[in-house]
């Protein structure tokens, strides 16, 4: 009798057990990610108000005369800006990293440019092990594009993307904050894993 009740304490205990090494297994997977060097690569697929970013090469060339959907977002104070932003995940450590969700913002010149949610297994392995991680941007671009504390760092950004020579560097500024599973309860990595980087068009273009 003892033994069968015993044997019931065990099967009814494993579920927590499962459940608890489940999260360790993440909390420590996460912590590794922490631990992980990220650099933007490149970037592509960039179009601002439905213009391809390559037909910005100067600065005089954001002219909402010759463009008319610029003219028009600007209008409407919606300026859409879409790029897909390529970051290299490296890990040093000796162990295993990853996530299955994390949350991401894009900064520029302090200010936000976009948050999102990415939902898919990342997975970088011990000993120096990279990926390669997307992630996309879709802003509305006209608070960068009017404020004058940022105008000139966004018009500097959309150079570099655009492949124009003599350029100076833009400061993007990323940060992730994992996201991990507890059943039905989603609980957050504490603070944010923090990538600054001045990116120049060579970089930008994955040169």
């Amino acid at each position: 009798m003892k033994k069968g009740f015993v044997l019931l304490l065990t099967l009814a205990a494993l579920p927590l057990l499962f459940s608890q090494c489940s999260v360790n297994k993440q909390l420590a997977q996460a912590k590794a990610l922490g631990d992980c060097r990220y650099t933007i690569a490149s970037a592509d697929s960039v179009y601002l108000a439905g213009v391809d970013i390559r037909q910005f090469r100067k600065i005089e060339d954001l002219n909402p005369a010759r463009f008319p959907r610029l003219a028009a977002g600007l209008l409407t104070r919606n300026v859409p800006l879409d790029a897909r932003i390529n970051l290299d995940i490296t890990n040093p450590t000796n162990r295993l990293a990853g996530i299955d969700q994390l949350e991401y913002k894009i900064l520029l010149a302090g200010q936000e440019l976009f948050s999102g949610f990415l939902n898919q297994r990342i997975e970088v392995q011990p000993g120096g092990g990279r990926v390669r991680v997307p992630v996309r941007i879709n802003a509305n671009a006209y608070q960068l594009f009017t404020d004058p504390k940022t105008r000139d760092a966004f018009g500097q950004l959309v150079q570099n993307l655009s492949g124009a020579q003599d350029t100076k560097p833009s400061k993007l500024t990323i940060k992730i904050k994992p996201t991990l599973a507890l059943g039905n309860k989603q609980i957050n990595y504490p603070g944010y894993i923090t990538i600054d980087q001045e990116v120049t068009n060579k970089i930008l273009l994955g040169q």
